[in-house]
């Protein structure tokens, strides 16, 4: 059954999944808002990988495999990593890194980024993310944070 929106005389057809989210659509236009915006032009400048939209959040791969997404509304801000178990490990020795709800058991850790100075830090791991991703693959340029 098609849903039905009436309005000034005549029918218009909703489309599921695009009545609401306007800021969304206009987050993805400018390639993100907020730390999503300061993480996808550091991302998008590492060679090898591709930044996309899905299931309501960036997604970065590295070739075919998914190595991290951050969310696309700017009230999430959670970032989800997925490392080898030695940088897994690593990490959640550090304050603020906690192990993903579902996929910790996978290598997923989540990092919380509430601000554009929080990339830098989680801007390490994804390098190590990365690297795991595309083990061939030539590592980015470290930047100082």
């Amino acid at each position: 059954m098609r849903a039905v929106r009436r309005g000034f005389g005549r029918d218009r057809r909703r489309v599921r999944g695009v009545g609401a989210g306007r800021k969304t659509r206009r987050s993805l236009a400018v390639g993100g808002t907020g730390p999503a915006r300061a993480l996808n032009a550091a991302l998008g400048s590492w060679t090898g990988v591709r930044i996309t939209p899905m299931f309501g959040r960036w997604g970065y791969f590295a070739g075919e495999t998914l190595f991290a997404c951050f969310p696309l509304r700017d009230r999430d801000r959670d970032l989800w990593i997925r490392l080898g178990p030695e940088d897994q490990a690593r990490a959640l020795g550090e304050p603020g890194v906690r192990p993903h709800r579902r996929f910790a058991r996978r290598g997923w850790i989540e990092l919380a980024i509430e601000e554009e100075a929080d990339v830098a830090q989680a801007l390490r791991w994804l390098r190590r993310a990365r690297a795991a991703a595309a083990p061939g693959a030539d590592a980015p340029e470290a930047e100082s944070p």
